[in-house]
């Protein structure tokens, strides 16, 4: 967790104490209280008065030291990108920071949307997916983003690149590069990584830009599973949050998948605790979403090279997990199977 402690100014318990540097002149604050669960970060609801009387309700969550500073700026920037493009699919974001009375203590404010977690209509959700992939611009007609973003507690590769393929393969190393470095060096990896960057990544990847083919710089939610989306109770709508974006190919961040069925049981409360009941698929984004979003939005020819391409952006994804949580072997197993697959078929 990077969150320390916000002493004088937990959320919850009555209190109704907030640091000045959250919320406009003028607010009084009502109550606060815990709200939601993150394995990173304090998180919480706060009731107002503005100053002319009308009541407003923000969430926030609060993290600690330099690392903490990073990913609410990160979180503020991608919330920002996704709701100035399709305002009812995002909670507004309003501010980021650093306490003044804590100053290694930072927060991420945005507007309160009551949610419940029932899983989203796959028409209404993917309509809108498709929307902000087909909506967006890149602003440099590249892949990346303006400044490093973090899915979980980790950076991920942002930087612009003109190819998806060059971007692609600069991430997958990065993640690959955090994951040894949480986990150490696995034998293995001597054979099956070279296959992967030589071979596996410009055999699927390479074709999408070959031959008069070109793949646009889609904005991307970044970590797109079910527990980062709900549906608002007012408005009986799809909400997306949590998000850590870049420009990619929009079939890259589509539907995260990670299979952890076999989660040691003396961590498996960790997941638990942060993500609510987990499934031999954690991902209840099933076929039905996939196939929904595929009536707004065609596959990217080749399509014969289609799953294949999907399981690459999957491995990308459960390396970038296996390195969140180090105590786990079975996703580092999980990933490793992952990369023997794609090197049978590919390499």
């Amino acid at each position: 967790m990077n969150y320390g402690g916000a002493e004088g100014l937990e959320l919850g318990g009555g209190s109704n104490k907030v640091d000045p540097s959250v919320l406009a002149e003028g607010c009084r604050v009502v109550s606060t209280e815990c709200h939601g669960v993150s394995f990173w970060a304090n998180a919480g609801r706060i009731d107002v008065e503005l100053a002319d009387g009308i009541p407003k309700v923000f969430f926030i969550k609060v993290l600690s030291k330099e690392v903490g500073k990073n990913m609410v700026h990160g979180e503020f920037e991608s919330m920002k990108a996704i709701h100035s493009l399709l305002p009812d699919f995002a909670p507004k974001p309003i501010a980021w920071g650093t306490y003044q009375t804590i100053p290694d203590t930072h927060f991420f404010l945005c507007e309160f949307r009551d949610m419940i977690d029932d899983m989203p209509d796959p028409q209404k959700f993917t309509v809108r997916l498709a929307k902000l992939h087909q909506k967006s611009s890149s602003p440099t007609g590249k892949f990346g983003f303006h400044m490093t973003t973090y899915s979980g507690n980790l950076p991920q590769m942002t930087e612009w690149e003109e190819s998806w393929e060059t971007f692609f393969a600069k991430s997958m190393r990065w993640a690959l590069t955090l994951e040894l470095q949480a986990k150490g060096h696995n034998p293995e990896f001597d054979v099956l990584v070279p296959i992967l960057f030589d071979k596996v990544i410009p055999r699927l990847l390479r074709p999408l830009e070959s031959e008069g083919r070109s793949v646009k710089p889609s904005l991307v939610h970044g970590d797109l599973w079910y527990a980062n989306s709900g549906v608002d109770v007012d408005a009986d709508a799809p909400l997306i949050f949590d998000a850590c974006c870049f420009y990619a190919h929009n079939e890259c961040k589509l539907f995260c998948h990670a299979t952890l069925a076999n989660i040691p049981a003396d961590i498996r409360h960790l997941f638990e605790d942060e993500f609510g009941q987990w499934r031999p698929v954690c991902n209840r984004f099933g076929a039905e979403y996939l196939d929904a979003y595929r009536s707004y939005v065609q596959i990217s020819p080749p399509e014969e090279d289609y799953d294949g391409r999907l399981d690459l952006y999957k491995l990308r994804f459960n390396t970038h997990v296996s390195a969140l949580f180090k105590e786990s072997q079975a996703l580092r197993e999980q990933m490793l199977g992952d990369l023997r697959d794609l090197a049978n078929r590919y390499g």
